[in-house]
């Protein structure tokens, strides 16, 4: 009961410091967006391969891949976008050759689930009666990057500009309208379908560029053997088979 504790406390502090993680047989850092599903996946994983114990580190992907950057402990890197990952073999920090798209995601527009609001463009967010939308920090989140990029195209993001609130990865702007602190977010639509009871999409954003995640091993890796075997494990029919349970979209 306790080991799985201890354990995500000594990771949680090897990557906030860039000490070892001696308690982990592999850590896994992945975009917030993949924490249900690579949840599911790692149990999935354990159960196949018995000897080896797979921890979780969720964040932003532009902050993973900071802490990667100073030397936090980590086996293999999932980002939610191919420019995170560009960066990170740009940098060195990714072993050659391993880095592979895995799965889709597409982008989307939240409110509160009992919300009046009429949401049918991405000009009906310039109202008035939408004071605050939650957008993921577009110089370290993903899908901060994508949103942008889509309200700057559509030429509606200085008047948004004012009202948007930064957050530091998509589940925290889910949270935010979960909790009705804001009127609007834009999230995946995976995020969406986590809470079904607390908010619902009004607006299906197509983006310029396909939503797709790339997945790595992280070069300096302490368990390069099971790394891999989490890398295979993640692209295999099995583990697509989760992501898609989870609203994950195929290649």
């Amino acid at each position: 009961m306790y080991r799985p504790i201890l354990q995500m406390i000594i990771v949680a502090l090897a990557l906030q410091y860039g000490a070892s993680a001696t308690a982990a047989d592999l850590v896994v850092s992945a975009a917030a967006s993949l924490t249900n599903a690579f949840t599911n996946i790692g149990h999935d994983f354990e159960r196949a391969h018995p000897d080896t114990k797979v921890v979780f580190n969720f964040a932003g992907s532009g902050q993973l891949l900071q802490q990667i950057v100073k030397g936090a402990p980590v086996d293999v890197f999932a980002s939610a976008d191919q420019e995170t990952m560009d960066k990170a073999e740009a940098g060195g920090l990714v072993e050659a050759g391993t880095r592979a798209d895995f799965v889709r995601n597409s982008l989307v527009v939240i409110v509160p689930v009992d919300s009046t609001l009429a949401v049918a463009s991405l000009n009906d967010l310039t109202k008035s009666e939408i004071r605050h939308i939650a957008v993921g920090n577009p110089e370290s989140v993903p899908v901060g990057r994508y949103s942008k990029s889509v309200l700057t195209a559509s030429g509606v993001w200085n008047a948004l500009a004012p009202k948007v609130v930064n957050t530091q990865n998509v589940r925290q702007s889910l949270d935010y309208v979960a909790r009705g602190e804001v009127e609007a977010a834009f999230v995946y639509r995976t995020d969406a379908a986590v809470l079904p009871d607390k908010v619902r999409i009004v607006l299906a954003v197509p983006t310029a560029i396909p939503i797709l995640y790339p997945i790595a091993i992280v070069k300096g890796s302490g368990g390069k053997s099971e790394a891999k075997e989490f890398v295979a494990f993640v692209r295999s029919a099995a583990a697509q088979r989760v992501l898609q349970k989870y609203g994950f979209g195929k290649l």
